[in-house]
């Protein structure tokens, strides 16, 4: 008679090791519910679960709420946790490369300040590129530097350089036809 030990697949997960798998979905949920929707947009989930999302926006009664995030854990546990995670780490900026990203943008604009050169390459690297928009915010920003004025322009050149880096990124994800 063989013993049932052996016979166990190497794979057991214990019922407690469950509850803590499915208490942290859950938990992984509920930071879903905190974000407004049009920020999740690019966070990659089934639509069963958006629409539980726009549903628990809806409601204002605590105990609607409580079962509507029951249900969210629920759905949690079809979809695919570590893609999630890493689109909230981004919007909450404590991703390493989303911290890297915005220090090379940042990079970027003080280069920019520094070299006007930094234009053609801008213009290069990004053909559709509103040039003039960013040479005028340039001497904006500069301006602002030398007269110790709040950094208004210089906030808009970073905004700006980093919507031309999201719309190149998105340009080289589409599939091309």
């Amino acid at each position: 008679m063989k013993n049932n030990r052996q016979e166990e697949p190497e794979y057991f997960v214990s019922k407690s090791q469950r509850k803590r798998d499915m208490d942290a979905l859950q938990d992984l949920g509920k930071m879903l519910t905190e974000y407004p929707l049009a920020r999740l947009k690019k966070v990659p989930m089934s639509d069963n679960l958006r629409e539980a999302l726009v549903e628990m926006q809806r409601l204002t009664a605590n105990g609607a709420r409580a079962r509507q995030l029951q249900y969210i854990g629920k759905l949690m546990r079809s979809e695919e946790a570590a893609p999630i995670r890493e689109a909230l780490e981004a919007l909450s900026g404590n991703s390493r490369a989303e911290t890297a990203r915005m220090h090379r943008l940042e990079q970027l604009r003080e280069r920019l300040l520094e070299d006007e050169a930094t234009l053609t390459e801008l213009g290069d690297l990004h053909p559709g590129a509103d040039l003039q928009r960013l040479r005028q915010l340039r001497r904006n920003a500069l301006r602002e530097r030398a007269e110790n004025r709040p950094p208004h322009a210089f906030r808009e050149l970073f905004q700006m350089l980093r919507a031309l880096e999201d719309t190149s990124v998105a340009d080289e994800e589409m599939p091309e036809d």
